[in-house]
């Protein structure tokens, strides 16, 4: 038995945190050859004592123990400033248990083939506004994309007076330097400069939203609404086990869907449509495989480049009691950190791991707990099927429209963290031109 803590640097705890949080492509690869498969950082306020795990049977580990072993709500405190204590992400056990159950309905299969022709008709009517044989800019117009998608799948905002008062607000929320988000959670700073300004920012979000959920909850129509708010107005009436979810419950549960599925699903696509114009063979069999209506081709290519360009960096669970992990015996309260970038940047995992290469998800090559980009165990995200479904989706509009190049002189594009999310700094620019 290996104790107590994995090997790791002993550079300051501040220095660790900021290389965590803003060059995490480059500084968690490099503990990696240092100190090999399991290392120790700290990185307040993330956590004083974090041990980073990303081989995939440590993963399956972590995934596999019991939810009063291992709190992923405590794990994602930092996370509490922006998405309210009532979050799916910052519950754990009974409460977390409860909110999956009276969320689970809005996401279940049936409820996602429900939201795909308004998610077609945004992509189409998005996709439609392009200019043929100019330059687009993919990050911006994703971003407005899956806003968009948020807003009507989600919220069920139609009209746009209001559409015109949240998007904006919500636009800023999302788009929220790293360190302005890690200071957020620091009380004294929240009185100054951009902190200040987050914090009105929130306030007002938070007063629409609320008055939102209170037009919509004397709405005569409600009962006919499929958007997601109005089904989690639905959910628990009646039922004592699962009383139903109050408003401040209801407005935690929104902005977590809004971060959780905006500019992660964004970014994602926008990193996609740059890999498909830069390898040309491949969006040749994309393209067909759009104009055939073969989807299984189209998520592949959503798969790959969310493992080639890791959108969300890892998971992380609270050890409620002393825990073995790995080999290693961790004492209570230390936060496990299951690597995604690192187990998607595996040379095991992922022989050919620099190439974008979608075939490998159509051709079983994929092992378990090595693809990891909406984590795992009983906390996978509750988008996960709404997610590749809104990616599908959008690149069938895109690919059945035109043909994607990059433009000339294009750089190679390098990735840079926004909020916690990792989008093309470049912004993945591409030229689109009529098929």
């Amino acid at each position: 038995m290996k104790t107590p803590f994995p090997p790791g640097p002993r550079m300051p705890a501040a220095a660790q945190t900021i290389l965590f949080q803003r060059r995490r492509a480059q500084f968690l690869p490099a503990m990696a050859r240092r100190y090999g498969d399991v290392f120790s950082l700290r990185v307040p306020p993330y956590a004083d004592r974090l041990v980073v795990f990303s081989r995939p049977e440590h993963i399956k580990e972590i995934f596999a123990a019991g939810p009063q072993d291992l709190h992923a709500g405590e794990g994602n405190q930092i996370l509490g400033v922006v998405m309210g204590e009532h979050s799916l992400l910052l519950t754990d056990e009974d409460e977390h248990a409860r909110a999956r159950r009276l969320l689970m309905p809005a996401f279940s299969g049936a409820s996602i083939r429900g939201y795909q022709d308004v998610v077609a008709g945004i992509a189409a009517k998005e996709v439609g506004s392009w200019e043929a044989g100019a330059e687009v800019t993919t990050l911006d117009r994703m971003n407005a994309l899956t806003l968009e998608v948020i807003m009507q799948v989600v919220f069920g905002v139609g009209d746009d007076v209001t559409r015109a008062r949240l998007a904006p607000r919500l636009h800023q929320i999302v788009n929220l330097n790293p360190l302005v988000f890690v200071g957020a959670a620091m009380p004294r700073l929240r009185r100054f400069g951009p902190w200040k300004r987050f914090q009105d920012n929130k306030r007002e979000v938070d007063t629409l939203l609320y008055s939102e959920i209170a037009d919509r909850r004397r709405a005569p129509d409600l009962a006919e609404r499929s958007d997601v708010l109005s089904r989690l107005l639905h959910v628990g009436a009646g039922d004592d086990d699962d009383p139903p979810l109050s408003d401040a419950e209801l407005r935690d549960q929104l902005v977590t869907l809004l971060l959780a599925g905006h500019e992660t699903t964004a970014s994602a696509l926008s990193w996609a449509l740059y890999e498909l114009a830069a390898n040309p063979e491949i969006q040749r069999h994309a393209a067909e495989a759009a104009l055939g209506g073969e989807d299984k081709q189209l998520e592949a290519v959503m798969k790959e480049a969310m493992r080639l360009h890791t959108v969300i960096a890892s998971t992380a669970r609270k050890l409620t009691q002393d825990l073995t992990i790995g080999g290693w015996q961790l004492p209570a309260g230390t936060v496990v950190n299951t690597s995604i970038l690192l187990a998607h940047r595996s040379g095991e995992n992922y022989p050919d791991t620099a190439q974008f290469r979608p075939s490998r998800f159509l051709e079983g090559e994929v092992a378990p707990n090595t693809w990891l980009p909406f984590g795992g165990g009983v906390r996978r995200c509750i988008g996960a099927g709404f997610s590749v479904m809104e990616g599908t989706t959008v690149l069938r509009e895109i690919l059945t429209r035109y043909r994607l190049s990059l433009p000339e002189a294009a750089r190679s594009e390098r990735g840079r963290v926004r909020n916690i999310t990792n989008v093309p700094a470049g912004k993945a620019r591409i030229v689109v031109t009529p098929r």
